[in-house]
């Protein structure tokens, strides 16, 4: 396939994953203009994490395509948004370019022509795991409507809410199947799981 063009919003901690929707709220007048250009274009936004602060911050190899399915312009001129993951993409290198945002040239994947589902077993373990980590942190969750979830919505909603850190996310986004991502969930729940018994901080 070739190549794409994609106007990124590097954004630490947040994880986009196809599928899925990431509501944001856009306040920084570079992102101001980054929205105005991709509402008179196609609507598409690569969110990405950066490795590292800075004003210019290297960026993690692999992001999420988004459409901007929802918009509110606010009367400071800042908008909320949300956008819908549509496809992973790869960073090929960024474009010099005189924009306020960033872009790069990009490797989009093929959308999955049907979703994926877990084991039995994985989806037993998963849930399991996941009652475990949420009655150890005290959350309070409708288990009831978890259960109804697909598989997809299940993982992947996990993995955008969850208290991990950047990198621990960005391992989530890069996992190569639903499986896997369900596996890495589990771990991570597993160490934040140990680090709160022993009296630490999450991993956030």
């Amino acid at each position: 396939m070739p190549l794409s063009r994609v106007s990124i919003f590097p954004l630490s901690g947040a994880l986009l994953l196809p599928g899925m929707e990431l509501p944001l709220h856009i306040f920084e007048t570079r992102y101001r203009a980054l929205i105005h250009d991709v509402m008179a274009r196609d609507r598409r936004i690569g969110m990405i994490q950066p490795r590292q602060g800075g004003p210019v911050p290297p960026l993690y190899d692999v992001g999420c395509l988004g459409h901007v399915s929802h918009i509110e312009a606010l009367d400071d001129g800042c908008f909320n948004i949300i956008l819908t993951g549509l496809a992973r993409f790869r960073l090929v290198r960024e474009l010099p370019v005189a924009t306020q945002f960033r872009q790069v040239e990009a490797d989009v994947e093929q959308a999955p022509q049907e979703d994926e589902v877990l084991a039995a077993v994985e989806r037993a373990a998963l849930e399991q795991e996941s009652r475990r980590f949420a009655e150890l942190l005290g959350y309070v969750v409708d288990w009831t409507a978890v259960s109804r979830l697909d598989d997809t919505a299940l993982v992947n909603g996990i993995a955008q809410i969850a208290p991990f850190d950047p990198a621990a996310k960005q391992t989530l986004l890069e996992a190569d199947s639903l499986s896997e991502r369900s596996e890495r969930i589990i771990q991570l729940m597993q160490i934040v799981g140990r680090i709160e018994r022993d009296g630490g901080a999450t991993m956030q």
